[in-house]
Parts: C-alpha cells; sequence; structure tokens
C-alpha cells in the first residue's frame, strides 16, 4: 500500500463524491424557486377579467348628397 492511496473503511461516508450531488440539488431547488416565483409574479400582473365591458359611442350623422331621380318608362 501506498502512502497516497486513502483508505477509508467500510461505512465510512465519502464526503468528496457528495458535494457536486449536494451542490446539483441546491442549484436545482434555487431554479424551482425561481420558476414558481416568476409564476407568480406573472397572475399578479395579469388578473382575471371583471366580466364584460360596455362601451358607449356616439355617432355623428354624415350629410349625403341627394341622390339623382330616375324615372323608368316602360316600353309598349
Amino acid at each position: 500500500m501506498h502512502p497516497t492511496e486513502n483508505v477509508l473503511p467500510p461505512g465510512y461516508p465519502q464526503y468528496r463524491r457528495r458535494w457536486p450531488y449536494a451542490l446539483l440539488r441546491l442549484v436545482a431547488v434555487a431554479v424551482l424557486v425561481a420558476a414558481g416565483v416568476a409564476v407568480g409574479e406573472a397572475l399578479h400582473d395579469n388578473p382575471r377579467p371583471s366580466g364584460p365591458a360596455t362601451v358607449v359611442r356616439t355617432l355623428r350623422p354624415v350629410t349625403v348628397a341627394p341622390a339623382p331621380v330616375t324615372v323608368t318608362v316602360p316600353r309598349r
């Protein structure tokens, strides 16, 4: 056995291998929290409609020139 080998007794936790998974879990939780906050803000910014809206417009009359008079005479 060389002095540089890392020999651990059985059942001893290997912390060097666990930190990447802990970091990955932390990043996943942060992404999920950020997504939840984004969805919550989107729902807050776009409230449900309160029902039908009534719009009242006033139409102004337009002056129309009179149509030319047409006389139709039946043929005999």
